[in-house]
């Protein structure tokens, strides 16, 4: 087959939803995120790349701080919203429930099964965008989200963002095992 070459704006696969939350003018703010990534494994880093213009980069940038919560898809429509407007326009303090572990200015999101206290490692400045390193100080989640004390993907429910069509998806069935499915593969 013939590769044809298309607009560089495509994406390599669906990313993951999240929502960012930051201490902004004394209360929490609220960002859907989709460009997110795990950047380190030890000491765990994570790594979000927002446009400037967001009102949640003013707190991230003042306090050093910022969460990342996880949410099932029951919350797809207010995790859309919370990206749909913006804080200096519109006070999202309440669209979530917030609490707080150990850092003071990263307030995590209560509904979400899966939560992340982080502390900002560095920022990259971009021509559009920041991306901001994280370390992971905290992880929280309930009982019924997990699987052997380790998150479970089926019972946490998250969406993913396909772009540049712009859709959220649910995630599909397991198909294999990282790091053992290849092992008897012959080229």
């Amino acid at each position: 087959m013939e590769k044809i070459k298309i607009k560089p704006q495509a994406f390599p696969g669906p990313m993951p939803v999240v929502v960012v939350g930051a201490t902004v003018d004394g209360k929490p703010n609220y960002l859907a995120v989709a460009w997110i990534s795990r950047v380190n494994f030890s000491p765990p880093m994570i790594g979000i790349a927002l446009g400037k213009s967001h009102h949640t980069n003013k707190g991230i940038r003042e306090h050093g701080e910022f969460s990342v919560s996880v949410p099932g898809a029951e919350l797809m429509e207010a995790v859309d919203y919370a990206g749909l407007v913006s804080g200096m326009k519109t006070d999202k303090s309440g669209l979530f429930e917030a609490f707080y572990g150990e850092l003071r200015h990263a307030p995590m999101v209560r509904e979400c099964p899966l939560t992340m206290e982080c502390r900002v490692v560095q920022t990259v400045d971009l021509p559009a965008s920041e991306f901001i390193i994280g370390e992971i100080v905290g992880v929280y989640s309930e009982e019924r989200f997990l699987t052997e004390g380790k998150p479970d993907m089926e019972k946490i429910d998250p969406f993913v963002l396909s772009m540049p069509d712009n859709n959220y998806w649910r995630l599909g069935e397991a198909i294999g095992k990282a790091w053992q499915s290849g092992r008897e593969y012959q080229p």
